[in-house]
């Protein structure tokens, strides 16, 4: 029911988890070996070490404004998801990946913002596709990698989602057709991070979102670094009404001492409610 997502290995094999989630590449592009006892994951289009070696992968708007993260919205450097070689480059990755642990986690899919890109390379394959509209011309750009990389993907695929399933969104935002590519993914992820939780009713909103939005199941992942133990408390009993599992990022011992109170509150008796819109 619990899992966490670490940049260390060895925290996926505390007892308080049942998933772990360990970054293999992650959008600074800094890169770690697979390992057999979690599911790896690999940020696909954020990466800032491949944007600075080569600025011309990275997508840009009408204007030529690049998706860096020295730009306003951008907490990292994107690159195109039309680029050949570099997708290559993303399967070998997920091939090794493969090789260690069948199961593989997919994040950082698909366009930065919905003005891009164009960039020479869309510009081109744009015009000589059979589509007369860019934003069906993007979402068939990212449902093709997606199926490229489950059809290397034996065990199970697992995608993050941008936290946002208000119809139309993350279609216009990042070219994903939620539809199309649910044929691909066994099990998406959404991120709700909050530096604090100290109010839940917007994580309830955004996951009941989620909930009416996926016929595929949907997991939820909480931030933990720093947060007090009892609204992390609070928001893992909301996240778990909707979400199949909770996980936590990048602060295990922060998690764990989270779930470990929970499990004594239940031997001592006490009942966690069923959360509502006022908390």
């Amino acid at each position: 029911m619990y899992g966490v997502v670490t940049r260390n290995a060895e925290e996926i094999e505390w007892p308080e988890f049942d998933r772990g989630f360990y970054e293999v590449k992650d959008v600074t592009g800094r890169s770690a070996e697979p390992i057999e006892h979690g599911v790896n994951m690999v940020s696909c289009f954020g990466d800032n070490a491949a944007a600075d070696a080569d600025p011309s992968l990275v997508p840009v708007d009408d204007m030529g404004r690049p998706a860096t993260r020295d730009r306003e919205y951008f907490d990292w450097a994107y690159i195109c998801p039309s680029r050949e070689d570099y997708r290559e480059g993303l399967f070998d990755v997920i091939d090794d990946c493969v090789a260690a642990n069948e199961d593989v986690r997919l994040d950082d899919v698909g366009f930065p913002r919905a003005e891009y890109c164009r960039c020479g390379v869309c510009e081109r394959n744009f015009q000589e596709s059979d589509y007369d509209d860019r934003f069906e011309w993007r979402a068939s750009v990212v449902t093709e990698f997606v199926a490229a990389a489950a059809n290397r993907i034996p065990g199970t695929v697992y995608m993050t989602l941008y936290p946002d399933p208000y119809p139309g969104h993350l279609y216009e935002r990042a070219g994903i057709d939620l539809e199309a590519i649910e044929e691909y993914v066994d099990e998406f992820v959404v991120p709700l991070y909050d530096t604090a939780y100290e109010t839940t009713y917007w994580l309830e909103t955004i996951a009941k979102g989620f909930d009416s939005a996926l016929e595929t199941p949907f997991n939820i992942e909480l931030y933990a670094v720093n947060v007090d133990i009892d609204n992390l408390i609070h928001a893992t009993e909301v996240a778990e009404t909707y979400g199949k599992r909770v996980f936590f990022g990048y602060e295990s011992g922060n998690a764990r001492a989270a779930l470990r109170r929970m499990q004594a509150e239940e031997r001592e008796g006490v009942t966690h409610g069923e959360p509502d819109s006022d908390d």
